[in-house]
Parts: structure tokens; C-alpha cells; sequence
């Protein structure tokens, strides 16, 4: 007998709607489904609800996958790079070109972060310059522009004269 899968493409468990609960088999289907919602970095509830289990079943059958959540990430960037460099090894120029701004994603991610370690402060502590202070900087530079300005005038007065 061919299981039945609902509108969103899940097997639907044999005994499901009956008296009692219908046991729960995971496949490696579901394995991957859930290291790939882990790395995209839903949450427990939300990744239960797109199994159509509960939180604590999920959390009963993938307590080892849900151990390693945040390498996850981590390894599915590796598997992008490794299919990209494959395509391009391959000759597939779109693979190429996507690989290269990858790999510049990648390289600004490293660049961003190392920047932000070597600060001493953090961003929201550092001095900011309010509007008081704007005002009172283009105050001073619009009155060193008049003195220029009147220092101009007088010397090509005193020129003629």
C-alpha cells in the first residue's frame, strides 16, 4: 500500500485521525528538512510545525541533529561553496560568477567581523554629535566664510584705492 501525502507534500501516517496517537518514524527526508530549517535559523516550534509534529517529539528524534545547531549554518555555506566550485569546475559560467560573489560575501562577512572585534567600544556607546553640535559647527564655519569673504572685499577695495 503507497502511503498518502497531504497538500504539502508529507506522508500521511497510517492510523492518523484514528483513536490514539499514530507513531512517529522519522526518514532521512526529515533529517535533512530539519538540519536545513536549523541553519536558516528557525526555532524548535517552527520547525515542528513544518514536520506537522510536536516540539517534544521533535525534540525525542532529532536531539543529536538538534545538538549541532549552530554548526548548521556553517555546513550548509560549505556544501553551496562545494556545488558551486563543482558547476564551475565543470565549465558552467553562472556557477563561476556565482561562486566569485560568494566567495566577496564571504570575504566582506570575514572583513565586518574582524573590524569588530578590534573596536574597544561598542557602536552605541561612542560619541554622537546631536543637532546642537550641527548647528553650532555650521555656525563657526559660516562665520569664518563671512570673515574670508569680508577680508576679500576689503583687500580688493583697498587695491583700487
Amino acid at each position: 500500500m503507497e502511503p498518502n501525502f497531504d497538500l504539502f507534500g508529507q506522508p500521511v501516517r497510517e492510523g492518523f485521525g484514528n483513536r490514539g496517537r499514530p507513531p512517529y518514524e522519522p526518514t532521512e527526508k526529515d533529517r535533512n528538512k530539519v538540519k536545513l530549517l536549523m541553519a536558516l535559523g528557525w526555532v524548535n516550534s517552527r520547525i515542528a510545525n513544518a514536520l506537522g509534529i510536536s516540539p517534544a517529539t521533535l525534540k525525542r528524534y532529532f536531539r543529536a541533529d538538534m545538538k549541532e545547531r549552530d554548526a548548521m549554518r556553517d555546513r550548509l555555506d560549505a556544501r553551496r561553496f562545494e556545488i558551486a566550485l563543482e558547476q564551475a569546475n565543470a565549465g558552467n559560467v553562472t556557477a563561476l560568477r556565482e561562486l566569485g560573489a560568494m566567495i566577496d560575501r564571504n570575504d566582506r562577512m570575514t572583513i565586518e567581523a574582524s573590524m569588530g572585534k578590534g573596536s574597544d567600544q561598542p557602536a552605541a556607546s561612542k560619541d554622537k554629535v546631536g543637532k546642537k553640535m550641527i548647528d553650532e559647527q555650521r555656525a563657526h564655519a559660516a562665520d569664518a566664510d563671512l570673515m574670508a569673504e569680508l577680508e576679500s572685499e576689503a583687500a580688493t577695495q583697498n587695491a583700487r584705492h
